[in-house]
């Protein structure tokens, strides 16, 4: 399992629910359909999945660049979304 290192330091499990939900949230913020929102978000989750094959240990900001080139490739405008609504706590 790959060991993701958050903003601040702290470390966490790789969680494949968190950017399917964040993608899907993305998604139906363009006006897709739900059925389309879910399949942009495996989409998404399913090519993040396979760049984290042989990584022990990643950085969330990585995490989170590679789902913004992914998902650029099937939807901009979702993209566009997942990218800009950050949460910045």
């Amino acid at each position: 399992m790959t060991t993701i290192v958050k903003r601040h330091g702290k470390t966490e499990e790789y969680d494949e629910r968190k950017i399917y939900g964040s993608v899907y949230a993305a998604g139906l913020n363009v006006h897709l359909e739900e059925k389309e929102a879910e399949e942009l978000a495996d989409k998404v989750c399913s090519d993040v999945k396979d760049w984290l094959k042989e990584k022990k240990e990643v950085k969330s900001k990585d995490i989170f660049d590679k789902a913004i080139l992914s998902l650029a490739k099937y939807n901009e405008d979702a993209s566009f979304m997942y990218e800009t609504h950050l949460d910045v706590s």
